[in-house]
């Protein structure tokens, strides 16, 4: 990861968030490696952070226009940023894949395996070809154009590149569910499984204050109040690698009780969107 220039510029929080000072002493031990070293403090532990800390931290302005946006400008797209012989989106599948075969001997381009979606709560089983690999595609948390229109015109090439191969603003998603989002923000899209907001809106934060970006006040203001429903919510510095699951399969929501897996959260073994009637991420909860 390329370093920076500058720091995100700051707004005073409320009241009852931590002081700035304490927040930007967080981000500076949270994303040491990606923030110029313009202070020496380092009172927070890395993964420390709320995220709606870190939210009061960045700038709110208007949307900047679009005009001069190509996908060319983040860079070639999945380069092998990190240099470890594997292109990014084949990194990031082996991150958030698991059952994985690969193509040859060389463990890096995935021919099978299975997603645990988060965005959906559906498990996704890919398969490697002309017609099948677009099932599983890769997002972009906060998504290339949006960022564009949000500080990364100002970022050089090398900054915008790291930041379109950048494994924490990467996730592997329902192909369908990414092209639905398209470039959309916090305030005009979220991922359909509820209880996976949260994390979403998270990530989102950190990589904004990462590479110095903004958010309008409705983008603001809609993650903010995302993450009023989860009081602590931490804003990332790493995903981590998917694990295996147990699969369990319920026919109904009577099995789920009768097992006493009720209720059923999005990811979670069992959990399936046809038992989901609300749509909240969480089934069988009555």
């Amino acid at each position: 990861m390329s370093s920076y220039t500058s720091l995100p510029n700051t707004k005073s929080a409320s009241a009852n968030r931590w002081p700035v000072a304490v927040v930007l002493s967080a981000v500076l031990a949270l994303f040491g490696a990606s923030l110029p070293a313009v202070a020496d403090s380092t009172t927070a532990e890395p993964g420390t952070v709320q995220a709606a800390d870190l939210l009061e931290t960045l700038p709110v302005k208007g949307r900047a226009p679009k005009t001069g946006y190509e996908r060319s400008l983040f860079g070639a797209t999945w380069a092998d940023v990190d240099q470890n012989g594997c292109d990014t989106r084949n990194d990031i599948l082996n991150r958030d894949l698991t059952d994985i075969t690969y193509v040859n001997s060389v463990p890096c381009t995935v021919k099978t395996g299975v997603l645990a979606d988060p965005y959906t709560g559906t498990v996704i089983n890919f398969v490697r070809g002309t017609t099948t690999s677009s099932a599983v595609q890769i997002d972009h948390v906060v998504a290339l154009s949006d960022a564009w229109q949000k500080g990364a015109q100002q970022l050089t090439t090398e900054q915008r590149t790291a930041f379109a191969n950048d494994p924490l603003n990467l996730q592997a998603t329902d192909g369908p569910t990414n092209q639905q989002k398209g470039d959309g923000d916090a305030a005009t899209w979220l991922p359909p499984a509820k209880g996976f907001r949260c994390e979403y809106v998270a990530r989102q934060v950190s990589v904004k204050a990462r590479y110095s970006l903004w958010v309008t006040q409705a983008e603001h203001d809609a993650i903010a109040g995302i993450l009023a429903g989860c009081p602590g919510q931490i804003a990332p510095a790493t995903v981590q690698p998917a694990t295996a699951a147990t699969v369990v399969y319920y026919a109904n929501c009577t099995e789920v009780a009768a097992a006493g897996a009720a209720p059923l959260y999005a990811g979670s073994p069992g959990y399936r969107q046809g038992l989901d009637g609300d749509g909240d991420g969480v089934a069988c909860e009555g």
